[in-house]
């Protein structure tokens, strides 16, 4: 790191389990193949507060049998829904810190996809940065990954278009292609290599290494999908970065495990 940065802890937090097929995160590969990817969330401790990248799914949608049956209905939503426990929520993670949700003071949401700003009830009072171009798609809506319910409700939006740093040592990427506003988000820890943190441009290591689009493109722009992972690539090339994919099992299995964190 350079000095500078206000980032002092990094936590992965596993939110939730998912079980789809390959191919749903390889574009035209791995049909046929289940894969058990997780959904993860990202606490980052700063100086100047809490921030969180992504906030999971929305835990009554799973649980409650009428909003279950409504929104994961198996003709309307084949990819089903995903496994998560009551210990998995972002306020028990936080529990075991000491925290609540009100102590979170910024979310940072790569996309609005379901099982990234499903939890977003959970968090209600917190600044909600997304792409301006994402909430648009989302209201749309541009795909059924959306559920209008997740950010329909009071939320402090702060929109934006142009990179920028949330704060010194977080600093938005633009990362359109698996949607239509995709943001990444490069984190300078204290110590080592800064961390880059694909959201859904990259589920799977493969992604990265291969230059595979993610299965889910919008409208159908594969080459955006592709320009925004060549594009994490070569700003890792640059700043020493590691890519970190958002749904590989393998490799959320070699980070630090909760209460533990990255520093």
């Amino acid at each position: 790191g350079g000095g500078m940065t206000q980032v002092q802890k990094l936590w992965p937090l596993l939110t939730a389990t998912h079980h789809y097929d390959k191919s749903i995160s390889t574009r035209g590969r791995g049909h046929g193949l289940q894969i058990e990817a997780p959904i993860l969330a990202f606490l980052i401790e700063t100086k100047q507060g809490r921030v969180l990248f992504d906030v999971g799914c929305d835990y009554n949608k799973l649980t409650d049998p009428v909003l279950r049956a409504r929104w994961y209905d198996p003709v309307e939503f084949p990819m089903g829904p995903p496994q998560m426990s009551e210990e998995q929520r972002l306020e028990a993670h936080l529990a075991k810190l000491g925290l609540t949700c009100k102590d979170i003071d910024m979310v940072f949401l790569s996309h609005l996809h379901f099982d990234h700003a499903g939890g977003l009830c959970d968090v209600c009072g917190a600044e909600v940065h997304v792409h301006e171009d994402e909430l648009h798609a989302a209201r749309e809506p541009a795909d059924d990954a959306y559920f209008a319910d997740d950010f329909a409700g009071n939320v402090r939006w702060r929109l934006q278009q142009d990179e920028y740093d949330l704060l010194p040592g977080l600093r938005a990427i633009n990362t359109p292609g698996h949607t239509a506003g995709h943001m990444s988000l490069m984190i300078e820890l204290p110590t080592g290599a800064p961390v880059i943190l694909t959201g859904d441009a990259a589920d799977l290591t493969e992604n990265l290494d291969d230059e595979i689009a993610p299965g889910l493109c919008w409208r159908d722009r594969e080459d955006m999908a592709l320009d925004s992972i060549r594009k994490l690539k070569r700003i890792a090339g640059e700043t020493g970065a590691d890519l970190w994919p958002n749904h590989d099992m393998a490799f959320w299995r070699t980070l630090k495990r909760f209460p533990e964190y990255h520093a």
